[in-house]
C-alpha cells in the first residue's frame, strides 16, 4: 500500500501572477537551496511577488525570489535575491523552451511549498493579460460576490 501523503504546506503564493497572466500549464520544479535558506523557508520568510523565470543554456533559473536571511545563520546566509536553479527533467525544460518561442508566452512562479521535506516551486506557462481582460475578471468576481450575497439574504428570509 502507498504511504499516506500529507497535503503540501504552502510557503508563498504569487497572487499577482493570477492577476496579470492567463496560466495555461503548470509544472512542479525542485529548487537548489542551501541549508540556511531552507530553515528560513520553514519560518515562512519567502516572497514570490517580483520573481520571474528564465531558461539559459538548457537550465531553468528563478530570479528575484526573496528568501529572508535566517536570523541564526550568521556568515552562512546567502544573498536573499540570488538566482536559484530550478530542478526539472530535461524533456520538461525543452518543452517549456519550445512554448516560450511561441508568441506571448512566459514562465511565472505561482507557489512555493513543502512536499514531504523538500521545497518545490510551482511554475506556470503564462500569457499576459490585457487591461480589458483584467477588468473582465474583476467584473466577474464582483458578480459572483453579489450573487452569493443575494443567495445568503434569500436564505435568511
Amino acid at each position: 500500500m502507498g504511504k499516506n501523503k500529507e497535503p503540501r504546506k504552502i510557503i508563498a503564493s504569487n497572487k499577482k501572477a493570477r492577476h496579470d497572466y492567463f496560466l495555461d500549464e503548470y509544472f512542479e520544479a525542485g529548487i537548489a537551496l542551501v541549508g540556511t535558506e531552507v530553515k528560513s523557508l520553514r519560518a515562512g520568510g519567502c516572497s514570490l511577488k517580483e520573481a520571474w523565470v528564465r531558461i539559459q543554456n538548457g537550465e531553468i533559473w528563478i530570479y528575484q525570489m526573496h528568501i529572508a536571511p535566517y536570523e541564526k545563520g550568521n556568515i552562512m546566509n546567502k544573498d536573499p535575491l540570488r538566482p536559484r536553479k530550478l530542478l526539472m527533467h530535461k524533456a520538461e525544460i525543452l518543452k517549456l523552451e519550445q512554448k516560450m518561442k511561441e508568441k506571448g508566452y512566459t514562465i511565472v512562479p505561482v507557489e512555493a511549498y513543502f512536499k514531504d521535506s523538500r521545497v518545490k516551486v510551482e511554475i506556470a506557462l503564462a500569457r499576459g493579460k490585457k487591461l480589458y481582460d483584467k477588468r473582465a475578471d474583476i467584473a466577474k468576481r464582483d458578480q459572483m460576490r453579489e450573487a452569493e450575497r443575494d443567495f445568503k439574504v434569500r436564505l435568511r428570509v
